[in-house]
């Protein structure tokens, strides 16, 4: 599995690299099924994701909105983005998204996204974070 993942993201690194821009991402059509598949569940009232943090995912207009605690999506720059941090596990692990370290696993919860699925959340981020 984790081969058929590299191998994806290899053959996309290398159709940007050779036709020089990504396509462009679609929050409905390429984003939000990511959301509703994998974090809606916790990120939606009353989910704990919901209660800890007052992040929503049901829609662009929640997701722009950001957390209790300020925005999640910078626009243009998914490496100043909280949500692509934490999905990226480039976080400490206790705070990674959807909780996929040890605790997670020990109370039956939480795998990390898909690596192309990440790669989507990416793009769409520094595309802009568009309501496309």
């Amino acid at each position: 599995m984790a081969s058929e993942v590299f191998w994806k993201v290899g053959i996309f690194t290398l159709f940007v690299g050779l036709f020089g821009c990504e396509r462009q991402i679609s929050f409905a059509d390429d984003v939000q099924p990511v959301f509703l598949a994998h974090c809606i569940e916790c990120h939606e009232e009353p989910g704990e994701g919901y209660a800890a943090s007052g992040f929503n995912l049901r829609d662009y207009e929640s997701v722009m909105r950001g957390t209790k605690f300020g925005p999640a999506v910078i626009p243009g720059s998914s490496m100043s983005s909280s949500l692509y941090l934490v999905i990226a596990k480039k976080t400490a692990p206790e705070i990674q998204m959807p909780p996929h370290h040890e605790q997670a696993f020990a109370e039956g919860r939480g795998t990390a996204l898909p690596e192309d699925q990440v790669e989507i959340v990416r793009a769409w981020i520094d595309q802009g974070a568009k309501n496309n």
